[in-house]
């Protein structure tokens, strides 16, 4: 039995040694540009981030747009090297290529932004009330709030009438 498990785990070592080996190419090949958001009205500011420089800085290159150019900067954010441009008024609708230039090394870096005329994140404000089982302080209807906002009025008179009467001993 012994004579088994010396191969099995001659073979578990080979097979980790190949997956440690093979983790480093697979890494340097992670390069791309990530664009926030990857869609934006004239005038919206775009973050830009990348890994592929390692931490370092780059010189990102925005002019497809009419941005110009930026410089991103070594963050603390897994060793992201991170940047920001805001997309002229003047921008017209479609996708335009973002493009990033390692300082070391020279590696270049590209991510896609689209323009649009119009936000693809509107505001939603909620409408309804909530269902809860509870009732809700305020109905929709104003005649049935009068009334309830009048009881209320009564019943906080009357006590109030009460405590009166009692405290100067005129009894109930």
């Amino acid at each position: 039995m012994r004579r088994t498990a010396r191969p099995l785990t001659g073979t578990a070592l080979a097979v980790a040694a190949v997956g440690l080996l093979a983790a480093p190419v697979f890494a340097a090949e992670a390069g791309s540009l990530e664009v926030y958001p990857s869609s934006v009205v004239p005038g919206g500011q775009v973050t830009v981030n990348t890994p592929a420089c390692g931490g370092g800085t780059a010189q990102g290159d925005a002019s497809a747009v009419g941005a110009g150019m930026f410089t991103l900067a070594p963050s603390t954010h897994e060793q992201d090297a991170i940047g920001q441009f805001k997309v002229p008024e003047s921008a017209q609708p479609g996708t335009y290529e973002i493009v990033a230039t390692c300082s070391e090394g020279g590696k270049r870096v590209t991510g896609d932004l689209t323009v649009t005329l119009t936000s693809q994140r509107q505001q939603v404000h909620p409408r309804g009330s909530v269902k809860t089982g509870v009732g809700g302080a305020l109905g929709p209807d104003p005649v049935q709030t009068a009334a309830g906002v009048a009881a209320l009025a009564v019943a906080a008179a009357g006590g109030t009438w009460l405590l009166h009467r009692r405290a100067r001993g005129d009894g109930i």
